[in-house]
C-alpha cells in the first residue's frame, strides 16, 4: 500500500497547488482511472470552459471529474423538482434516479440531444448532484433496462471496485519499462477465439477473449500457455460483441480474474445478450455450459466504458484509447501508449474501411503508432467483395426468384451487426419499390440487439442517426414480424416471405430449425450474408455439402437432402476486403513500421504477407514496413 499512498499525495500535492483558494475542496478520490475532486463549490471549476479542470488534468496527466460535496448535496425530492423544472418538456423526462455513493443523477431521457449543456450545468450548481444523461430507447431493450438495474443494485460493490482499479492502475510500477512482446494466443492463421497477451515487464493485458464457432477442441484461445495467467493479468480490452472475440471473457472470471474490462458501453450491452444466448442454445443442443449467469454478471460491474476518442490510463505505463472500426455498433481499434513514449500499438479487432448504411468507416488518425496488428480475414487477392449497393442489388434478384417461385428466403444472419444491415438493405429494396413488401420474419434476439442500436444512435451512420433523433425506427416497418414460438412451420407456411434468424454460420440457434423444415424445398431460398468460418455448416454447404443430419424431436437422427437454392451475397460483410485493407494502411497516419497479420486462414495470412512484402506493392504505395504472420503459441518482442 506504500506505493499506492505515495502516488495519491503526489496527486493531491499536485491538484491543491492547482486550486484558488475559495475552491472548497472536501475530498480526492480514486474512480477507477479517474480522479474525483469533491467541492462545495463546483461553479468555480465549471467557469471559462472547464479551463481549471483543464489545468489540473494537464498537471497530473490524468483524468478528472468534479462531484459535489455529499454533505452540501440538496436532498432527492427538492433536487427532483428542480431537475424537472430545468430540464425541457421536449427531451421527454422519463426516470430520475440518484447513486448517492459517488453523487451522480442519472437523467433517462427519451431525446438527450436536445438537452443544452447549460442546463446541466445549472442542475450540478443548483444541487450539487453530477447530472449523468442516459438515452431511453424508444422501444423497450431489456438489455439496457437489465444493465441499468443491475448497476443500481450494485452501488457499492460498484464503488469498492472502482477504488480498486484506481489503486491498480495508478500503483508505483517496480519493473522499467524497457520491452514489450505479444503472445499469440489465438486467431492467428485462422479465424475465431481472438485472444492477444500484450506484456511488459510491469503490465499483463488482453486483448479480447473470443471463442471458435466450431464447437470443436480448438474452441478456446490457447490459456494454457505458461506466457498467460490469469492471477497476473492487469486488464482486458475488447474490441467487439461477437462471440469470437468476447466469447470466453466470462471464464476468465469463472476462473479467479476480478480486474476491470474496457469496452465501449454499446458493446457491454450486446455482450450481454450474445453471453445469454450463448447459455441458452448450449442448454438446448445439450452441450456442457462454459459459464453461468453469475460470470455474466461479473463482467458487467467489472466493466469499464470508454467512448471513442478517450484516453485512460489502464496501467501504470499503459494508456488505452478506443477508435471506430466500422465493424459492428460500438466496435473499436484498440490503441496503446506503452512506456513514456517507448511504443505505441494499435490492433484493430475487426475493421471495416468503408461506408455502409449503418456504420461509418474505420477510424485512420493515430498520435503515433509503431506496431499495427491487423486482422486479415478478406486477404486473398480473390477477396474482392461487391459494394453494399451491389449487394443489394444481388439479393433483390434472388428475393424476387424465389417469391416468383413462392418460397422462403432463409437468411442466417449474426443479430449483431449483420443482421442490421440486411435488414435496412431489405426495408430499403421494398421502400424503393424493387421488391415487393412481403412479410419479413425475424428471430433469435434480433429485435432486441436492433432496440440497442436505437439506445445508441450516436455511434450509427449520420443517416441512420437522423432517423433515430427524429423519431422513426429504422429497424421497423409493417410488414416485420417478430416470431417467438417454437412452431416454425407456422412461418414457412407464410408464402412467399423472408426469414432472418441465427445463428450467421449454422452452428446453432434457431436457423437450424428453419433449414430442416426448408431443406428439401427447391422453391426456397439459403442466402449466406457473412463469413463462414473453416469448418462451421455454413462453410461445408458453400464447399458442396447437399446431405444434412438433424435430430427430430425424439431424439432420432434424419438426413435430407439439400434442394433449396444456395446463395452468398458478399457485400454486407463487416470485414474489410483486399482492397479495403489496402486502402486502410494507405490511409493510416502514421504508417506502421511492422505490420501483424492475424484473424485469417493461413493461406489468406501468407498470400496477404507476400503481397504487403512485394516490390510492386512498394513501388505502387510508398509504404514499406517489417509484415509478420506469427502462428498461435507463438510471442513476438516488439521493441
Amino acid at each position: 500500500m506504500e506505493s499506492v499512498t505515495s502516488i495519491a499525495r503526489e496527486v493531491r500535492e499536485a491538484i491543491f497547488s492547482n486550486l484558488p483558494p475559495n475552491a472548497e475542496i472536501t475530498k480526492i478520490d480514486f474512480e477507477g482511472p479517474k480522479i474525483a475532486i469533491y467541492t462545495r463549490r463546483p461553479q468555480i471549476f465549471l467557469e471559462n470552459d472547464g479551463e481549471l479542470i483543464k489545468r489540473i488534468a494537464k498537471t497530473i496527466r490524468k483524468r478528472v471529474i468534479v462531484r459535489g460535496d455529499e454533505t452540501s448535496r440538496l436532498d432527492e425530492k427538492t433536487a427532483s423538482e428542480i431537475i424537472n423544472s430545468l430540464i425541457p418538456k421536449e427531451t421527454g423526462l422519463k426516470n430520475i434516479y440518484f447513486n448517492e455513493s459517488i453523487g451522480e443523477v442519472e437523467i433517462e431521457l427519451l431525446y438527450p440531444e436536445r438537452v443544452e449543456q447549460a442546463i446541466l450545468t445549472r442542475i450540478f450548481v443548483e444541487t450539487l448532484w453530477y447530472p449523468r444523461v442516459l438515452r431511453r430507447p424508444p422501444v423497450v431493450s431489456r438489455s439496457v433496462r437489465e444493465i441499468r438495474e443491475i448497476y443500481h443494485a450494485e452501488v457499492e460493490n460498484r464503488r469498492r471496485f472502482l477504488r480498486d482499479l484506481g489503486d491498480r492502475v495508478y500503483r508505483k510500477p517496480i519493473f522499467k519499462t524497457d520491452r514489450v512482446r505479444i503472445a499469440a494466443l489465438g486467431a492467428f492463421q485462422e479465424v475465431g477465439r481472438s485472444a492477444i497477451l500484450v506484456q511488459t515487464p510491469e503490465t499483463n493485458i488482453l486483448l479480447d477473449a473470443g471463442l471458435k464457432p466450431t464447437g470443436n477442441s480448438d474452441e478456446l484461445p490457447m490459456f494454457d500457455l505458461p506466457e498467460f495467467d490469469v492471477d497476473s493479468l492487469d486488464a482486458v480490452v475488447v474490441t467487439h460483441a461477437h462471440l469470437d472475440h468476447i466469447g470466453a471473457l466470462p471464464l476468465l472470471f469463472k476462473y479467479g480474474y476480478k480486474g476491470p474490462v474496457y469496452m465501449t458501453e454499446p458493446t457491454l450491452h450486446l455482450a450481454k445478450l450474445l453471453f445469454e444466448d450463448y447459455i441458452k442454445v448450449s442448454e438446448k443442443e445439450g452441450k456442457p455450459l462454459l459459464f453461468s449467469t453469475r460470470e455474466i454478471s461479473s463482467v458487467i460491474l467489472h466493466t469499464y466504458t470508454l467512448n471513442y476518442g478517450e484516453v485512460t490510463d489502464i496501467a501504470p505505463e499503459v494508456r488505452l484509447t478506443l477508435y471506430r472500426a466500422g465493424h459492428i455498433l460500438g466496435s473499436a481499434l484498440v490503441h496503446l501508449h506503452i512506456g513514456e513514449g517507448l511504443i505505441n500499438l494499435v490492433y484493430t479487432g475487426d475493421l471495416k474501411f468503408a461506408r455502409t448504411m449503418l456504420l461509418d468507416p474505420a477510424h485512420t488518425k493515430f498520435p503515433r503508432a509503431e506496431v499495427l496488428i491487423v486482422e486479415s480475414t478478406y486477404g486473398s487477392k480473390n477477396d474482392i467483395l461487391p459494394s453494399e449497393e451491389e449487394a443489394r442489388l444481388e439479393l433483390a434478384k434472388i428475393i424476387l426468384e424465389t417469391i416468383e417461385k413462392k418460397g422462403i428466403v432463409l437468411i442466417p444472419v449474426l443479430a449483431v451487426g449483420r443482421a442490421q444491415e440486411v435488414l435496412l438493405a431489405i426495408l430499403d429494396l421494398i421502400r424503393n419499390k424493387i421488391i415487393p413488401p412481403v412479410p419479413i420474419f425475424i428471430e433469435g434476439m434480433i429485435d432486441e440487439v436492433s432496440a440497442v442500436h436505437m439506445t445508441f444512435p450516436e455511434y450509427l451512420s449520420l443517416t441512420v442517426r437522423n432517423q433515430v433523433y427524429n423519431d422513426q425506427n429504422p429497424f421497423t416497418s409493417e410488414n416485420i414480424h417478430v416470431y417467438r414460438g417454437e412452431n416454425k412451420e407456422e412461418v414457412t407456411s407464410t408464402r412467399p416471405a423472408i426469414v432472418l434468424a441465427t445463428s450467421g454460420m449454422l452452428t446453432g440457434g434457431p436457423v437450424l430449425e428453419y433449414l430442416k423444415i426448408l431443406a428439401d424445398d427447391p422453391n426456397s431460398s439459403l442466402v449466406f450474408v457473412s463469413y463462414q468460418v473453416e469448418g462451421t455448416l455454413g462453410r461445408k454447404i458453400l464447399q458442396g455439402l447437399r446431405k444434412l443430419t438433424f435430430s427430430n424431436e425424439g431424439g432420432k437422427t434424419i438426413t435430407k437432402d439439400l434442394k433449396m437454392g444456395v446463395y452468398r451475397v458478399e457485400g454486407f460483410s463487416g470485414h474489410s476486403d483486399r482492397r479495403q485493407l489496402e486502402a486502410f494502411l494507405r490511409r493510416m497516419e502514421p504508417t506502421p513500421r511492422t505490420v501483424i497479420l492475424n484473424h485469417g486462414e493461413k493461406n489468406k495470412i501468407e498470400e496477404f504477407r507476400s503481397y504487403l512484402l512485394s516490390d510492386w506493392f512498394r513501388k505502387k504505395t510508398r509504404l514499406s514496413f517489417n509484415v509478420l504472420a506469427p502462428q498461435n503459441a507463438e510471442s513476438v518482442r516488439i521493441v
